[in-house]
């Protein structure tokens, strides 16, 4: 295998940088079945999984509209002993099926920051904080950044929001406005940082078994750090809420299943329902729709819950976000619901459904999105992965959060 396998997946990762996907596909294909490949490899079923899966994601037509979610694509360890993580993963995987955004020709000129380099931390008001931090537990540690409202008094709500793949905290926070918002409205954010040690790309492994559990892996590690904060800062338990983009959204899904009685409302952008995927080909499957019902779960609660979806995601199949809501709203009695379409300023269509339980409080959320790919409605330009031109999906989620279910009216 480090041989055979090996040499293939370093000339397929020069093809794919040359943009010859079609010939990358080939060489990989070539490689996995070649006879004596069982012979020279040692490698476990979970390697052989893993690059089957990866074969199955490069074949087909080539075209660059084929995406999948590059955390899906991530290597078992002793696969990346083999390979070059850098080069393979970030050059061959990450470009071709994670690409940087395209957007829209009237946003070309708007400010941006290349992937590979950091970015700056988000400008803030006089007299805030956003501070670095980290937490351990059993399970792991992250690093987290914090931001802190200046005149902080009382109580205040905890907002933890979950970067996507290939984001890093500060990047999320520029992109979805939050920590501005944070001040204006009084409230803490938290933006757990994934570990590359973790996932190559950023990802949150939103994909595995281990890490869909109570008590175990990423789940445990993201509530230990939420309720540290809400000790440390004196946080209202009954006002905290987690969101997230993408692999965060699809996190942000496990959080609100895992610990309901932690969070009093989830944000899912783009993300998938919690139990979609457990392992990267079903992973592949979800993400394009495809994943059966019968393999989603439900939480132990019923968290309140307000998705974003666009219709245009090629990324994360539009479907996911309508089982987020079937999801939600399972067992609910007498709910209620309305719709209404309208126009984003920036002229995106969209439509907004509202599901209220028999005593006529809104539960489930949902912006459908005409036009809008795989980015945050609303979001700015300075981040990854947002759609200026969208609704504003962080001014609508803190009105769902932090205005309550007696004030449930758009402003957009």
């Amino acid at each position: 295998m480090k041989t055979l396998l090996g040499a293939a997946m370093r000339k397929a990762a020069e093809l794919t940088r040359r943009q010859n996907v079609v010939e990358a596909t080939q060489t990989i294909a070539r490689a996995l079945s070649a006879e004596d490949l069982g012979n020279q490899q040692k490698g476990s079923r979970e390697d052989n999984a893993w690059l089957g899966a990866a074969a199955k994601a490069f074949s087909g037509s080539g075209k660059r509209s084929r995406r999948v979610d590059s955390a899906s694509l991530v290597p078992p360890p002793s696969t990346v002993a083999i390979l070059d993580p850098a080069a393979f993963m970030r050059d061959s995987i990450a470009a071709v099926w994670y690409p940087a955004p395209q957007p829209d020709p009237a946003l070309l000129d708007a400010p941006s920051s290349p992937p590979d380099q950091p970015r700056k931390a988000p400008a803030a008001p006089v007299g805030d904080a956003f501070l670095t931090r980290a937490f351990a537990a059993d399970a792991g540690e992250r690093d987290y950044k914090l931001y802190v409202p200046s005149n902080v008094d009382g109580k205040l709500p905890l907002l933890v929001m979950l970067h996507g793949c290939t984001q890093d905290p500060d990047d999320f926070a520029r992109g979805t406005g939050m920590n501005a918002l944070a001040q204006d409205r009084g409230f803490i954010v938290a933006y757990p940082k994934q570990s590359k040690r973790a996932n190559q790309t950023g990802c949150w492994n939103w994909f595995n078994a281990g890490d869909q559990i109570r008590d175990s892996g990423e789940p445990s590690i993201i509530a230990g750090m939420t309720r540290a904060i809400i000790e440390e800062f004196d946080i209202d338990p009954r006002r905290v809420y987690v969101a997230g983009l993408s692999a965060g959204g699809a996190m942000a899904a496990i959080m609100s299943a895992t610990y309901p009685e932690l969070y009093g409302g989830v944000g899912i952008h783009s993300g998938l329902p919690y139990g979609s995927a457990s392992d990267a080909s079903s992973a592949f499957a979800a993400m394009r729709g495809l994943a059966g019902k019968a393999t989603h779960r439900a939480g132990k609660g019923r968290v309140r819950t307000i998705v974003f979806h666009g219709e245009s995601d090629s990324t994360v199949h539009p479907s996911n976000a309508e089982t987020i809501i079937a999801t939600a709203r399972a067992g609910l009695e007498g709910t209620t619901e309305q719709t209404h379409k309208g126009l984003s300023e920036g002229g995106r269509p969209y439509a907004r459904t509202v599901i209220a339980d028999a005593s006529g409080a809104p539960h489930v959320e949902y912006w459908a999105i005409e036009g809008l790919g795989h980015a945050w409605s609303g979001g700015r330009p300075e981040g990854s992965y947002t759609d200026p031109k969208g609704p504003d999906a962080s001014r609508e989620m803190l009105r769902f959060f932090l205005d309550g279910p007696d004030k449930h009216k758009s402003k957009t």
